[in-house]
């Protein structure tokens, strides 16, 4: 079972997972948590400092380019976080410049995603519905991550869109226009 939660930054999407995550735990299972935040700055590692004392205190995996790779060493049966493909994309534009790299890379990620037999929790945001990005590199940034939330979306058991903690189911388009 894949389940993508996508929405804007607060949205409440990382609060969801941690809470499924602690039902998963409470029901006696295994829960793993991939982060894929490279504390580069003091910012950001305030920020993982937080993140940290939010959630239980559960195995974490730190992936911030390797992701594909985590996913396929992480127990099958544990219900597995992965936190953010947001983050993770803009490492990968990092770390590998190569377009085609990029996209091995992420489909390395979906391919280990589909493997695995346990459960699976996915966070992303959603960058389209704001300001257009007026640099070229914001611009790819924007587009690469609107296609890696459409492909991740494709292959889950569900999505939901989180707005203001609340979410909404997203569904297949030909299922409403069939």
């Amino acid at each position: 079972m894949i389940t993508f939660l996508v929405g804007g930054a607060r949205s409440g999407k990382s609060t969801l997972a941690v809470q499924l995550g602690e039902r998963h735990a409470d029901a006696g299972g295994t829960i793993v948590f991939v982060a894929t935040t490279e504390p580069f700055d003091d910012d950001l590692r305030a920020r993982v400092a937080a993140h940290r004392r939010e959630r239980p205190d559960w195995p974490t995996v730190e992936a911030p380019v390797a992701l594909a790779e985590a996913l396929a060493v992480t127990p099958l049966d544990a219900l597995v976080i992965v936190d953010c493909l947001t983050v993770w994309l803009g490492n990968l534009l990092h770390h590998l410049p190569d377009a085609a790299d990029r996209t091995a890379a992420i489909d390395a990620f979906l391919h280990s995603l589909r493997a695995r037999t346990g459960p699976t929790v996915v966070v992303s945001n959603e960058v389209g519905l704001g300001l257009h990005p007026d640099t070229p590199l914001g611009r790819e940034y924007r587009d690469d991550l609107g296609r890696l939330n459409q492909r991740v979306a494709a292959v889950a058991d569900r999505a939901l869109f989180l707005v203001a903690g609340r979410a909404l189911p997203l569904v297949d388009p030909w299922e409403v226009l069939s």
